[in-house]
């Protein structure tokens, strides 16, 4: 059961993921958390992450954006991003992942889940057979409280380096 808490591979950000190499690897869809994964928590998008998302779109990437916010937050945040959306996902249970296959048309082997959670976005994903990626969750400035979630995850994190995981190995995707 602690092997579905572990990420296939782990990333500082969104931006630092080699997409390109992923491509070759067979994958052709990415299903994206919002919060803390690319803004922060209930921010709207910003540009740099609206030209992120026209990038992998014009590259081939599906894109489908995994959120357990309402409908309102998420139409909210894609409101200048041409994406897919489940909302209310209810992650990590599997039928939000599933629903997101569907809507992708992909099959689970041609997609990635990132987000920044590991008891939601990586446990869900591990839950369904898709491959995952962990990125370093974004806190604001000067944000001390993390609670207690992110304190269990982070001391995972140091788990993770100790054992050889903190950089990307795309070849264990």
């Amino acid at each position: 059961m602690i092997h579905l808490l572990f990420p296939d591979a782990y990333a500082n950000s969104v931006f630092s993921i080699d997409y390109p190499t992923l491509w070759k690897l067979g994958f052709r869809a990415l299903i994206f958390d919002i919060d803390n994964t690319l803004v922060h928590h209930g921010a709207d998008s910003t540009p740099k992450v609206d030209a992120f998302f026209a990038e992998l779109q014009k590259a081939g990437w599906k894109t489908l954006v995994l959120s357990n916010n309402s409908e309102e937050r998420v139409q909210r945040f894609l409101k200048n991003i041409d994406a897919l959306f489940v909302c209310e996902a209810d992650k990590p249970k599997k039928q939000g992942y599933l629903q997101a296959l569907q809507k992708l048309g992909v099959e689970r082997a041609q997609a990635v889940m990132i987000g920044d959670q590991v008891f939601t976005d990586v446990l869900g994903a591990n839950r369904v057979g898709m491959a995952n990626i962990l990125v370093r969750y974004l806190r604001r400035d000067g944000e001390t409280k993390i609670g207690i979630r992110r304190t269990v995850e982070k001391a995972g994190f140091g788990f993770i380096v100790t054992h050889g995981f903190a950089a990307i190995d795309w070849n264990g995707l």
